[in-house]
């Protein structure tokens, strides 16, 4: 009969053994995620014949302890320093469990004049907390909107927070926080998935990639519904469709569509007001 030494001995090396795989597959996690960071700082996501430029960042792990009631949990995944680019800008990260019931309303005050957008948390828990989050730190003020599109999809997209002074940065559109999280809100049963008048969420193409970079719909859009609806635009949309009309300087034909908006759009302060039941 096996001795209660040998047992243990089997036991212990079980566990070596499970321990060793879990840091197995973590590292391989962790390289996959490096190898897509190292290939470049921007990425060109290409969606409905539109591509977006937004940061790469990494992966991290994450703590799942459970959450009460009312909240969520939130998970951020933050890069390594050594692999952010100069456009991050690092605010530090939100906390893990947030609140999943009430409303906020998100107010874009800009040089045209205010935009608002109502934000229900029950869809949208974890990026109502991320912009709360972002926009507690001063992250979007004196940004400009740096892309317009008119052909096709009807959107203006804002929220890169180094897209900011005189002219423009081939660099622009690449910005963002230093962490990415997953997308919420996603609209697969909408027919269009992204009509006038709601705020979405820009991502790359790989999944939990969403970051601080937003976009306003000013005309029905078909893009496929992988992008979170973030909420519903309540006042300025015609100050976004004064933007659409004057029309953008092309910068993004060859390679995207669309350009800079030739009406310039700077946000000069966002913030996201106290829940309301």
């Amino acid at each position: 009969m096996t001795s209660t030494r040998e047992r243990q001995r089997a036991a212990a090396r079980a566990r070596l053994e499970r321990e060793m795989a879990e840091r197995a597959a973590k590292a391989r996690k962790r390289r996959q995620m490096q190898a897509i960071v190292g290939a470049g700082a921007a990425l060109l996501l290409v969606v409905a014949g539109t591509v977006w430029l937004v940061a790469s960042l990494g992966d991290d792990e994450t703590d799942t302890t459970a959450t009460p009631a009312g909240t969520s949990l939130c998970v951020w995944n933050e890069a390594p320093a050594d692999q952010r680019t100069p456009q991050t800008k690092d605010v530090g990260l939100p906390g893990t469990q947030q609140p999943n019931v009430g409303t906020q309303t998100m107010t874009i005050d800009t040089n045209l004049g205010p935009i608002t957008a109502k934000v229900n948390l029950a869809d949208t828990p974890c990026t109502a907390a991320s912009f709360t989050h972002l926009a507690s730190k001063n992250f979007f003020d004196n940004s400009k909107c740096h892309r317009l599109v008119t052909e096709g999809l009807k959107v203006l997209q804002c929220g890169d927070p180094s897209a900011t002074g005189k002219g423009w940065r081939e660099t622009d559109g690449t910005g963002g926080p230093q962490y990415r999280f997953a997308e919420e809100n996603l609209p697969t049963d909408e027919r269009p998935p992204y009509p006038e008048g709601v705020i979405a969420m820009a991502k790359s193409a790989e999944p939990g990639s969403t970051g601080s970079q937003f976009f306003i719909v000013y005309g029905d859009s078909q893009l496929s519904p992988d992008y979170t609806v973030l909420g519903t635009i309540t006042q300025g949309m015609d100050i976004v469709k004064q933007v659409g009309a004057a029309g953008h300087d092309n910068a993004f034909g060859q390679q995207a569509g669309g350009g800079h908006p030739k009406k310039e759009v700077v946000i000069n302060k966002l913030t996201m007001s106290e829940i309301q039941s």
